[in-house]
């Protein structure tokens, strides 16, 4: 499973929405939309990642819910 996958599944999983997306310089920009525990849950098992990949830092930062994800999605998909 890729990293986006990995991300989507845990974002669904833990019932949030939002969307994963790969950048041109190489890092990976998600945008989450929940309760704060579940945000902090997902922030938990991001920043581990799956097994195979290697997650050097996570920035975060808090922007305006806008509500306009339905589900979790990749974007680019």
């Amino acid at each position: 499973m890729g990293f986006r996958f990995f991300v989507q599944n845990t974002g669904l999983r833990l019932g949030l929405t939002g969307n994963v997306r790969n950048c041109p310089d190489s890092t990976v920009e998600i945008i989450v939309e929940g309760s704060e525990k579940k945000i902090a849950e997902f922030i938990r098992q991001v920043e581990k990642g799956p097994s195979y990949a290697r997650v050097e830092r996570v920035d975060i930062v808090d922007i305006p819910v806008e509500g306009t994800y339905g589900s979790f999605l990749i974007e680019g998909w």
